[in-house]
């Protein structure tokens, strides 16, 4: 006859205890305002106005955080029209936009969601991949490839004084895209983006802006916690 083995309560407690402590999650790293002395401004000029608030009455803006974060981002801007200048892009298109960069290791190497307000009113992701090349001047407008999406829906039109939200996730290299907190955008950006390392940032096009800009602490501790701003780190397109 088999003889039954009793196993003390201590241990079934102990055991259930560090099953409840694996099994529980951490709380997501939270987000933060990324006021304008948080930002290095490659191109154009950034105002800041009351409440942490941006302001951009530009042609052109290229700007990243300067301090390490996860690559998650999210731009909450009221669109104000179109510039009193227009420029075209290096294409020679006039475009009204606002994008959210990613990995933005340099003006040549990075990853973008785009929303492209007129002519058309879609929401575009590209890489930029230019690996001997690091500045504009050398790679100009070369490189980039739109990716086509896993999961995709359309974008709101957009008038003047509209108020939206635009955010990009990336993890490892899958991105997701959020207008309104409605997913508009899924897909993997591929193996070449994922090499990319740098931080995330924001541009515009033609476009008047009133905007808050937020990005997610990084989870954990990276030695270049505070970057530095570079002094070629504007893109051409």
């Amino acid at each position: 006859m088999k003889r039954l083995i009793a196993i003390p309560l201590t241990i079934v407690s102990l055991t259930s205890l560090f099953y409840v402590i694996v099994q529980a999650k951490a709380p997501a790293p939270a987000w933060f305002s990324a006021d304008r002395r948080s930002l290095c401004v490659t191109e154009g000029v950034i105002n800041e106005t009351a409440g942490n608030r941006l302001s951009v009455n530009v042609p052109k803006m290229r700007a990243y955080v300067n301090r390490w974060t996860a690559q998650a981002i999210e731009a909450r801007f009221t669109y104000l029209g179109p510039t009193a200048v227009q420029v075209p892009l290096g294409s020679g298109e006039i475009r009204r936009q606002v994008g959210l960069k990613l990995r933005a290791q340099d003006g040549c190497n990075l990853v973008y969601a785009m929303w492209r307000f007129e002519p058309e009113s879609k929401l575009v992701v590209s890489v930029k991949s230019n690996p001997s090349e690091h500045t504009s001047a050398e790679c100009g407008t070369r490189g980039y490839r739109n990716i086509k999406a896993q999961k995709a829906s359309p974008v709101p039109l957009l008038h003047p004084g509209e108020r939206h939200t635009l955010r990009a996730e990336m993890n490892a290299a899958e991105l997701a895209v959020f207008v309104d907190d409605t997913l508009v955008w899924e897909g993997n950006v591929g193996s070449e983006a994922l090499a990319l390392n740098g931080p995330v940032g924001i541009r515009s096009d033609n476009a008047r802006l009133d905007l808050e800009l937020r990005a997610r602490e990084y989870d954990g501790v990276h030695p270049d916690y505070v970057l530095g701003c570079k002094s070629d780190a504007g893109e051409a397109e």
